[in-house]
């Protein structure tokens, strides 16, 4: 473990730049959250291509970026006497004993589903009159995939949920069928997010990430395109004249170095 003294000592150093960059530099002094938002973003991506490629040198790198974000925002609420740095940490650190009363509390969970549905309970209460709808927490702006498997989560910690996985996958057969059947496009569209809404509560319940199942199907499409490319390459082919059979060859070709 890091020795406390040094890890305060380095959180201390990065708030005292903050403050210098907030009062010396043109372009931070310009900041505010808005600005501030799709670079943030954008850090997020960076830290989830550090962790799907296991690179930790790089993950250290991105987890320091990410900090260095959430300090900025603590900095602006400090200038506009909404909340510190030590208000973010210490309003963290209380929700964190609140719902986690198996470990603070007199509550029993010995398996992780307890705790999600206990953690939902928790926060709905918490918020009471203000939180008209379990879903009201999930971010509007996440990628659809994410949002779906966040939404399903939700629900499934107030017992809106299959009870087994034979009900899931009946559910991805009938909405197959009625993506098959649809009249036009815009039907086809709609039974289609319908499709792929069941196939993540299917994932969810073998216990997979369809976000990042997509993303490694994604990966290994690439791979193998550019494999492909350099074959045609290789073989003083242009693109452009490749015929479907061709294609078909060469994937299979790809292919079966992989295995």
């Amino acid at each position: 473990m890091p020795n406390p003294q040094d890890a305060q000592a380095a959180f201390q150093r990065l708030l005292d730049i903050m403050d210098d960059l907030r009062a010396k530099c043109p372009w931070d002094r310009e900041q505010d959250a808005a600005s501030l938002r799709k670079l943030t973003i954008e850090e997020t991506y960076e830290l989830a291509d550090a962790i799907d490629d296991g690179d930790w040198d790089e993950l250290k790198k991105e987890v320091g970026d990410l900090f260095l974000h959430l300090v900025f925002y603590s900095k602006l609420g400090e200038e506009r006497g909404d909340f510190d740095v030590t208000d973010v940490l210490n309003s963290v650190c209380e929700k964190l004993i609140r719902r986690h009363p198996h470990i603070y509390g007199d509550v029993d969970a010995t398996d992780s589903k307890t705790v999600k549905a206990n953690w939902e309970a928790i926060k709905l209460k918490e918020k009471g009159a203000e939180r008209r709808s379990v879903l009201q927490g999930v971010p509007k702006s996440l990628p659809a995939m994410v949002k779906a498997f966040r939404i399903q989560e939700k629900v499934q910690g107030v017992g809106f949920d299959w009870p087994d996985e034979a009900g899931v996958w009946a559910k991805v057969q009938e909405e197959l069928a009625e993506m098959r059947e649809a009249a036009n496009p815009q039907d086809e569209a709609m039974e289609l997010g319908d499709v792929l809404f069941a196939l993540v509560n299917y994932a969810k319940h073998r216990g997979l990430d369809p976000e990042q199942a997509l993303a490694q199907s994604n990966a290994k499409f690439v791979r193998r395109f550019q494999a492909m490319e350099a074959l045609v390459e290789a073989e003083g082919r242009e693109i452009s004249a490749m015929k479907l059979e061709d294609w078909d060859r060469l994937w299979n070709q790809v292919k079966a170095t992989e295995v």
